[in-house]
């Protein structure tokens, strides 16, 4: 309790921002899609989110080292209540695009700023409990989001976007009140792509396969709901049955990682995954328990890949290289992310709904086959670091959780 307290604003701040942002990928795949948007077109907002979060994750410790805390997260909850107001000015694709990029880049700058400000402020004794505190937070701020889905496409559009911004607009309230003294300002992470292939070619290929699982999903799933006919609320279940799943996968799956060769543990998981996706697509016409079933078995076996490959690459790495190689892995996240909900939009124009599953399917049998290789090029590490539940949300998260890794060595 004493944590929560301590961290109140900041964490009060992560739940409005996560039902604000959360909301906003599911509400414009409806509404463009009752628009009139192409599939293809609904997939190119999902992919211009990830491009305004890679630019976000890049520019928000440079602009954290100039202005400081308040007024980085200022800036950057400016952008994205922009983002979302925006979208009732004018119904076009590539302008919603353009907006969606504001929105990416405030996610990821607010995200920075608030793991910056932990980073500061916890000791290694409280480190462990307050990251706990705020997976949990984002976790249950973002099954809130989905459940909203079917509320705000009930709504006139305008009504929608316009709660969504006030929420954003909300979300800087604790941080503006707040009498906490702000923190020195970092220095900016250090961006070497390099150095994730370098220590583990096999995580690196993971955090891509992971991107292409979650990305699709959350970005393409609502068309896939809709394409199977599931009612807006019910997309909003299928969404947050696929972060539930995932949520309660990360303590079995840590355990196995830190029991056993995390090579293993990432080839099952990605043949897991692909058993999942053809259970998916072979059950669609079962009904909605089944769908959502589904979905969340699919979580089961993919949510917890990046941290799995994550755990992989810091095996490899010294305790002075974690930061930048999380960085890294984050940097290969958000590439991998860019392109593929509009190749999954693309694909399920052209050949169905089940396009999307298949296509996340050949991911995972891609890294299933990398990684039977790459177990033949080296043995794994004896000494592991811990298995840590890596959130996707800035550059700098490393920082918070490098010292975890250390700490439980």
């Amino acid at each position: 309790m004493r944590i929560v307290l301590a961290f109140a604003s900041l964490f009060l701040s992560v739940v409005l921002l996560q039902i604000s942002s959360g909301a906003v990928g599911p509400l414009d795949a409806l509404t463009g899609l009752s628009s009139g948007f192409s599939k293809p077109e609904v997939g190119f907002l999902g992919s211009a989110h990830f491009f305004g979060f890679f630019i976000g994750c890049w520019w928000a410790p440079r602009l954290l080292g100039d202005v400081g805390h308040a007024r980085s997260y200022a800036t950057f909850t400016a952008m994205g209540a922009i983002g979302l107001a925006a979208h009732i000015t004018i119904t076009d694709p590539s302008w919603w695009a353009a907006f969606r990029i504001l929105q990416g880049i405030c996610v990821a700058g607010c995200y920075t700023v608030i793991e910056s400000w932990l980073q500061a402020k916890v000791t290694n004794e409280s480190r462990g409990r307050t990251m706990g505190v705020y997976r949990i937070l984002d976790v249950g701020a973002s099954l809130i989001a989905q459940g909203m889905i079917g509320y705000l496409a009930d709504m006139q559009t305008y009504l929608a976007y316009n709660l969504l911004t006030m929420i954003c607009c909300a979300s800087l309230l604790p941080m503006a009140i707040s009498r906490a003294e702000q923190p020195l300002t970092p220095a900016a992470t250090r961006l070497r792509p390099s150095i994730a292939w370098a220590r583990s070619p096999l995580a690196t290929a993971g955090v891509i396969v992971a991107a292409l699982s979650a990305a699709s999903f959350r970005m393409v799933g609502p068309i896939y709901g809709q394409e199977v006919g599931l009612t807006p609320d019910q997309i909003g279940i299928f969404l947050a049955s696929f972060v539930a799943g995932g949520a309660i996968a990360q303590y079995p799956v840590g355990w196995l990682a830190d029991k056993f060769d995390r090579r293993w543990v990432l080839i099952w998981l990605s043949v897991a995954a692909v058993a999942a996706c053809a259970i998916t697509v072979l059950i669609a016409g079962n009904g909605t328990t089944a769908i959502l079933t589904s979905a969340a078995i699919f979580g089961f076996t993919t949510f917890p890949i990046y941290s799995v490959s994550a755990a992989h690459a810091h095996d490899f790495a010294t305790d002075e290289e974690r930061v930048e190689l999380s960085a890294a892995l984050m940097f290969f996240y958000a590439v991998g992310a860019i392109g593929a909900p509009y190749t999954a939009s693309a694909l399920i124009e052209a050949f169905g709904s089940g396009a999307l599953f298949a296509l996340i399917s050949a991911g995972h049998v891609v890294l299933v086959v990398f990684g039977l290789i790459r177990m033949r090029a080296r043995p794994t590490r004896a000494l592991k670091t811990p298995y840590v539940y890596a959130p996707r949300t800035s550059f700098v998260i490393g920082r918070l959780l490098g010292r975890s890794r250390d700490s439980q060595r």
